[in-house]
């Protein structure tokens, strides 16, 4: 701010100078001429107009000479304070620019580019240009990328192994079967298969399957042993299959502990063969009621005992009518209380709720090798489902099957009074069979 007022003080000061300077010019002029005049009056004969021409000639060099006089110190040093002079408008050129200032903005930018086009760094030792180093990566992640690929792999194979196993033992076409063919029992055929579904997925057990089904003469135990074990015997072979009826095997107890000890031999060879086959058998006990201590214990020690993995992968079925009390006894104090909306899964879910712990207790006290066994029971039959058993059986047999006949014969046989609008039979199904072979 300074050097401006400064400089406008300066300007201030050239223009009035240059004012006084005319001034001064003007009174020089007027008395040359009143002197030229006085002195020479012969001059009075020339015209105006060479007057006028003598006068500016004579103010340019009175004011050239006092120009001259101003600039003639050392940049303009010798003008004093106050001095008029004429300054000019100031217009930007490059000539006025500082030429290290320029040069050092052109290296600027030229080192500038220099450094963009450089990939490399120079060390200042080595003697040359090298490279930076590289940075090394850890082979550890290449070893856990591969890792990942066999875990992938194995669950993928153990994926398709399952559906092998599956598919191996055709259990959708066994749940056709056992739909179509055991009536009323719908809760436990599900539970039934849910059992093998689990155990059949895999091959390496670390226990085998044990299952017991119990209910009232009549409901189907026997009926539902026959279809698994033709079901097994098309699936896995003749062979891996034992059906072991207790009368019919072993009648007599004094021979007990010989049929115990057949028995061993029988499962030994049996679970030996599907080891090396890689099939998992399947035994049936019909009539488990009947079984002498003697082939109980056998039996224990078969599915107890860690003595080889090939008795581990193995499926004991046990059907018998131990504790058709409690389950008779449940259902007709309690069938007013289930309500008809309810499936016949959520009333075996129920069932198998309230009776697993009564019968688990009754049974154990029976023998121990309840206590391995998964235990499911089946409820009694009500008019409806002897209905149906008697139209399968008809058919069967090639009748014709006439509801109004049907109907006769299903109330030909005896029933529990009526509770809760359920009507349930006292035999079940097990008279249909005579029924219709009298016809």
């Amino acid at each position: 701010m300074s050097d401006r007022d400064s400089s406008d003080r300066l300007s201030g000061s050239h223009t009035e100078g240059e004012l006084e300077e005319e001034g001064e010019m003007e009174e020089e002029g007027e008395r040359d001429e009143e002197e030229q005049e006085s002195t020479a009056p012969s001059f009075s004969q020339f015209s105006s107009s060479l007057h006028a021409v003598i006068r500016i000639k004579q103010k340019y060099l009175a004011m050239k000479k006092r120009r001259l006089e101003m600039s003639a110190g050392p940049g303009g040093a010798g003008v004093l304070t106050g001095a008029p002079s004429r300054t000019s408008p100031k217009i930007f050129t490059f000539d006025g620019m500082i030429p290290s200032t320029y040069q050092s903005s052109l290296s600027y930018i030229h080192q500038r580019k220099k450094r963009r086009k450089k990939r490399r760094v120079m060390f200042p030792t080595g003697g040359g240009c090298r490279a930076p180093p590289r940075q090394e990566r850890s082979r550890a992640k290449y070893c856990l990328y591969l890792l990942c690929a066999i875990v992938f792999l194995q669950v993928y194979n153990a994926i398709e192994n399952l559906d092998d196993h599956v598919l191996r033992y055709d259990l959708e076409g066994l749940e056709r079967t056992l739909r179509r063919e055991v009536f009323g029992q719908q809760g436990a055929v599900d539970g039934l298969l849910a059992h093998m579904k689990d155990y059949l997925s895999t091959y390496v057990h670390n226990k085998p399957l044990v299952l017991s089904l119990h209910g009232p003469s009549g409901v189907g135990k026997s009926h539902l042993g026959r279809l698994l074990a033709g079901h097994f015997r098309s699936v896995v072979g003749e062979a891996l299959v034992l059906q072991y009826y207790v009368l019919h095997h072993c009648p007599q107890e004094d021979e007990s502990w010989h049929c115990a000890r057949a028995l061993s031999v029988l499962i030994s060879e049996a679970v030996t063969r599907a080891e090396e086959e890689e099939k998992i058998p399947l035994f049936i006990f019909d009539e488990a009621e009947h079984m002498h201590s003697e082939i109980l214990d056998a039996l224990r020690e078969l599915v107890v005992s860690k003595r080889s993995n090939e008795y581990l992968n193995a499926i004991y079925l046990f059907l018998s009518n131990l504790g058709h009390a409690h389950i008779t006894k449940h259902l007709l104090h309690n069938s007013s209380s289930i309500s008809m909306a309810i499936t016949a899964a959520g009333r075996h879910g129920n069932l198998i709720k309230e009776l697993t712990p009564i019968l688990r207790n009754t049974l154990e006290k029976h023998h121990l090798l309840w206590t391995e066994a998964e235990i499911l029971p089946l409820g009694l039959l009500e008019k409806h489902n002897v209905m149906d058993c008697f139209l399968d059986e008809m058919t069967r047999e090639g009748f014709y099957p006439d509801h109004t006949n049907i109907e006769r014969l299903a109330g030909e046989l005896e029933y529990y009074p009526s509770v809760g609008g359920h009507e349930y039979a006292r035999t079940g199904c097990k008279q249909v069979v005579a029924k219709v072979n009298l016809l």
